[in-house]
C-alpha cells in the first residue's frame, strides 16, 4: 500500500542555484546529497542528487549531471508545475519576497478550493504556493463533488470532438 510521497525528482541546471532558490528563498532545507559516479546498471556518470525536505517529511529532489543531455525550457503551468501547500498568511509575504528578489512571480489566483501564487525556479519550473480556502475538504471529496462524472463528460466530449 502506498503511504505517501517520499520525493519527486527533477533535473537541474546548477545544484547551487537550485539550492539557493529552494533553501534560501522557499525555506526547504537541503537534507541529503548523493554523488553518483556509476549507475546501478554499471554506466559511468557524473551526477549530484540533492534532497530538500518539506514539513511533512517528503522531499523535492534534483539531479545535476553533465553527461546526459536534457532540454531545459520554460514550462507552461499546464505542462509542469510543483504545488506546495502553505498557510494563507504566507502568500502575500512570499509574493513580496519574490518580487523583491526579482524572481518571476504572479498571483494570487483563486481556484475555489485553494488560493495560489506562482514563481519560476532557476530551472524554468513553475512553483505554486497554495493555501487551502474554507470548504477545501468538502470540495475535494469525490463522494460529493462529481469528479468522476466530470471526467466522464470530458472523455465523452473528446470522442465527439474532431482532433
Amino acid at each position: 500500500m502506498i503511504r505517501k510521497l517520499h520525493h519527486n525528482a527533477y533535473r537541474c541546471r546548477d545544484s547551487e542555484e537550485t539550492r539557493a532558490f529552494y533553501e534560501d528563498f522557499l525555506g526547504l532545507p537541503l537534507v541529503h546529497t548523493i554523488e553518483i559516479g556509476r549507475t546501478k546498471t554499471g554506466r559511468d556518470t557524473h551526477a549530484l542528487h540533492t534532497f530538500y525536505r518539506l514539513d511533512d517529511g517528503s522531499h523535492l529532489a534534483f539531479f545535476e549531471t553533465d553527461d546526459l543531455p536534457f532540454e531545459f525550457k520554460p514550462q507552461h503551468d499546464f505542462d509542469l508545475h510543483i504545488a506546495l501547500e502553505v498557510g494563507p498568511e504566507s502568500l502575500q509575504p512570499m509574493l513580496a519576497k519574490g518580487r523583491a528578489r526579482g524572481i518571476e512571480c504572479r498571483g494570487p489566483s483563486d481556484h475555489g478550493m485553494i488560493e495560489s501564487i506562482y514563481f519560476r525556479d532557476p530551472n524554468g519550473y513553475v512553483i505554486e504556493l497554495c493555501a487551502k480556502r474554507a470548504g477545501h475538504d468538502a470540495l475535494m471529496d469525490p463522494a460529493s463533488n462529481g469528479a468522476r462524472e466530470a471526467l466522464a463528460r470530458w472523455t465523452a466530449g473528446k470522442a465527439t470532438t474532431p482532433a
